[in-house]
């Protein structure tokens, strides 16, 4: 570990925009490395983009069809055999996932000499992977070379602001893994999701502010934020609601509204706690069966002046598979005008019963996309929870 070592000491003392070159240093001068290349994923998840030359980037690689994007599907390290240079040896790219806390950044590749790359050693050069990962978050604060990578296009102002409110696209712990799109990814602007955890509780919310442009986005952005405000101050849901259905009002007075998904789920017991304040719809995948969780339906957030929410209640099993869809997915309409509807969602829910957490959200998308028209008015948003719950002695199973 030794080499770790050097490596970690490397990134931790790096400028943030210079972890490539200082993890591609490292890795020549105490691994044997030849060849080092980050790539990040893109917003639509289709595409690994390589950090190069910024604001550009260079050719990306398609995560369903190339070397690296099964390592990073699978979140497994993938070898890739490759002729040495001029006649010369043969070499190996280890492609090895960049993931902090289930969130799939990217894929780190090195070449090594094909008879170096032994199982220790792709081991450990999956945990220097994995320490970049943590290592790019905090850059980010300070530097704007990998969300730039992460780009096939440029982002709608609305898209920037959106994407900037979401705390990831997948994450996953003991008890649970989530993931998280959305569609258009580059011009998405009223769909937003987002999640906050505690040694007891995973309190996940879904919003969808009306209108289009900078002002659903704006919309969204002030519910999402209030939300966030009530629930750092240790406020129950319900009364979440309350609050930032107040603060929608005062400043649009009903002229403007958003709807909502609140959901808190106690890690301990699958109880869940929710308000269902307009139109996301929540599905529950268990024994090979989809169906929809009912509640009572409560306004939209805004709509009208200090409106009471009550909480309702359900409790997941380990297994359960919930997937949270806005009404960009069940209500969008093909060319000819035909319904997508809940009979479709239902099946695509069934048909990927095996797919990762994380990948569900883009498969369901992918069909969505394929049905509906290409100049759709109303974007989408899907989010998968796989639960896996604690076992009677309190660990997770």
């Amino acid at each position: 570990m030794t080499n770790y070592l050097a490596v970690e000491r490397a990134l931790r003392s790096a400028a943030p925009h210079a972890l490539l070159e200082a993890v591609r240093n490292t890795l020549v001068q105490f691994y044997g490395a030849l060849a080092v290349d980050l790539l990040m994923a893109d917003y639509s998840l289709r595409v690994l983009q390589p950090v190069t030359a910024l604001p550009h980037t260079g050719q990306g690689l398609a995560v369903h069809a190339s070397v690296p994007g099964r390592a990073f599907g699978s979140q497994q390290p993938q070898l890739e055999a490759v002729p040495g240079r001029d006649g010369g040896p043969d070499r190996v790219v280890a492609h090895l996932p960049v993931t902090v806390r289930g969130d799939r950044l990217g894929v780190l590749s090195v070449e090594l000499p094909a008879d170096s790359a032994a199982a220790p050693l792709v081991a450990e050069l999956g945990q220097v992977a994995s320490l970049l990962g943590h290592e790019i978050v905090v850059a980010e604060r300070d530097t704007d070379v990998y969300l730039q990578a992460r780009r096939v296009a440029r982002l709608t102002l609305a898209a920037e602001m959106q994407w900037q409110l979401l705390p990831g696209r997948s994450c996953a712990r003991a008890e649970y893994a989530i993931g998280a799109q959305l569609d258009p990814a580059y011009a998405i602007y009223g769909d937003n999701f987002d999640w906050a955890t505690t040694a007891e509780t995973l309190t996940l919310t879904i919003t969808n502010g009306m209108g289009e442009g900078i002002s659903a986005s704006l919309l969204t952005n002030l519910a999402v934020n209030a939300l966030r405000n009530a629930r750092r101050a240790g406020i129950g849901i319900a009364d979440q609601a309350a609050l930032a259905d107040q603060a929608l009002y005062a400043q649009h007075r009903g002229k403007a509204h958003v709807a909502s998904l609140l959901m808190c789920f106690e890690l301990a017991t699958g109880q869940v706690t929710a308000v269902d304040a307009g139109s996301p719809q929540l599905w529950r995948l268990r024994d090979k069966a989809a169906e929809r969780i009912e509640f009572d339906a409560q306004l939209p957030l805004g709509m009208f002046e200090e409106t009471a929410y009550a909480a309702q209640s359900f409790r997941v099993l380990p297994g359960d598979r919930l997937v949270c869809v806005s009404d960009g997915v069940y209500d969008t309409s093909s060319p000819a005008g035909e319904r997508y509807g809940e009979r479709a969602l239902a099946r695509a829910i069934v048909a990927s019963a095996l797919v990762p957490a994380a990948d569900v959200p883009g498969a369901i998308l992918r069909e969505l996309a394929d049905y509906r028209a290409a100049d759709a008015a109303d974007d989408a948003l899907v989010v998968c929870l796989d639960w896996t719950g604690r076992n009677e002695s309190g660990t997770a199973r």
